[in-house]
């Protein structure tokens, strides 16, 4: 009798699974904080980072898309849709969502920025799965309901309100806007009044299509995990709502790059408020977070305004009790950045105040900063930068950040080299081109004519 071969039949090419791409990035000692990335089909990346001796797992999802993504007209519509994929989605009400993290005590919250936006959940490490489910949910299923848009409006109207409240916060705002004028980077990331009140269901709804497919999208885990189970169930709830199949084959897009013309400096601007305490920011064009001076200048930062021995704090709180806060910082945006100080004191005090900062800020151009102090310096910003990534939360966000403006990772050891790299002539020659620009200035506070005019004087 003749037997007949059997077969096995291979599915179709197109009915199989398609491979994802995974490698390792960082190598950690006995697996503990070793950092992974697997890029799924679609474009959707996964990192992880493993801390085998906590408890803890921190998950988030980060959307390449901020502010500076928005037209005039759509002002506010990212931090609008951060509100709205918190209200419901196919699978949950909004009531579902937030009782499903906190029945296991759970934290969970989002944040918008000018370039990208992040949803999180921190859960313990056994309660991974659910904030993988929850928030990918949210991510991939939202209904965007009208009447939670007209609900949500007046919770953003209330959050601009409070906003406007505190000028030691509109400051910065107003800051942004004097520096960049009317571009994306100088409109506020919640909108206004009058452009969160004309943003209609459609217009988000339509926003959200178009900048939350896969590959504008980063998983990013860290804590007590496993790799292979996080970009497991990651891939299993995208693929449930049908989210990979949209862009077969498509690559993750590129990190924002470019350069940037800063407005010429010389403006100010004076919101007159009667508030208790005038509010100050004074700076000049920065560097961006591509450039490589943006590690001496992080140092000059710290030496000018960065703790209780840095120059701004001793001159001005210490030694003449002008403010009760204040301090320097550093904004590096994709294309360009800012470097700026604060000053928060009595309105008869800005006079001084202005005078001070402006003195110290040439003084350092021209002349530089001791060995000493840049030294002193390193030593603070290497110590702040490795006890505020001791949590699982911290150390989730650089790795989503990271990947989404970078396209890499970079190892604590790595990222202390480069601080402690930097030398006495590097600090100098950021200060000379930094320091030495025409200053731009926002103020807000009652001030008096005579008060006004040294803003003047300031930005001359």
């Amino acid at each position: 009798m003749t037997r007949t071969p059997r077969t096995t039949a291979r599915p179709a090419p197109q009915a199989r699974r398609a491979v994802a791409r995974t490698r390792t990035l960082l190598q950690g000692t006995n697996g503990a904080g070793t950092v992974r990335k697997t890029v799924l089909p679609g474009g959707l990346r996964v990192i992880t980072e493993t801390l085998p001796t906590v408890r803890s797992v921190t998950f988030g999802i980060w959307a390449h898309v901020g502010s500076r993504d928005e037209t005039p007209a759509l002002n506010g519509a990212t931090h609008y849709l951060e509100h709205l994929l918190f209200k419901g989605t196919g699978r949950r009400s909004a009531l579902d969502i937030s009782a499903a993290l906190d029945a296991v005590g759970g934290e969970m919250n989002a944040f918008t920025t000018k370039e990208f936006t992040c949803y999180y959940a921190r859960v313990l490490d056994a309660d991974l799965p659910l904030a993988v489910d929850v928030v990918s949910d949210m991510l991939t299923g939202s209904v965007i309901d009208p009447a939670e848009v007209e609900s949500e409006r007046g919770v953003i109207l209330e959050e601009i309100a409070m906003t406007e409240d505190d000028a030691g916060d509109c400051v910065h705002d107003l800051f942004a806007h004097t520096m960049f004028g009317d571009s994306p980077l100088g409109r506020p990331v919640l909108g206004t009044v009058e452009t969160v009140n004309a943003l209609t269901r459609d217009r988000v709804a339509r926003f959200y299509k178009k900048h939350y497919d896969p590959t504008r999208l980063v998983v990013a885990a860290a804590g007590n995990l496993s790799h292979a189970d996080v970009v497991r169930r990651v891939r299993a709830a995208f693929e449930r709502a049908g989210a990979l199949g949209r862009t077969e084959g498509a690559e993750p897009v590129a990190p924002r790059g470019g350069t940037r013309t800063i407005r010429s400096g010389g403006r100010f601007e004076l919101l007159d408020r009667p508030t208790e305490q005038a509010h100050l920011v004074l700076g000049m064009p920065g560097v961006s977070r591509h450039d490589e001076r943006r590690w001496p200048l992080a140092v000059l930062s710290t030496a000018l305004g960065g703790g209780m021995s840095s120059r701004l704090f001793q001159e001005i709180r210490e030694k003449r009790g002008l403010a009760y806060s204040t301090y320097a910082f550093t904004s590096g945006f994709a294309d360009c950045g800012q470097f700026a100080v604060y000053a928060g004191c009595r309105p008869s005090q800005v006079p001084e105040v202005l005078k001070l900062c402006r003195e110290e800020l040439d003084r350092v151009a021209q002349h530089g900063l001791p060995d000493e102090e840049v030294r002193r310096a390193i030593g603070q910003l290497s110590g702040s930068t490795v006890l505020g990534l001791e949590d699982t939360g911290a150390l989730m966000h650089r790795l989503g950040k990271s990947e989404l403006c970078w396209g890499e990772q970079m190892s604590m050891d790595a990222m202390l080299a480069k601080i402690s790299a930097v030398t006495p002539e590097d600090v100098r020659a950021v200060a000379r081109e930094v320091l030495g620009r025409r200053p731009t200035l926002a103020a807000i506070g009652p001030l008096t004519d005579r008060q006004t005019a040294h803003l003047h004087d300031a930005v001359a």
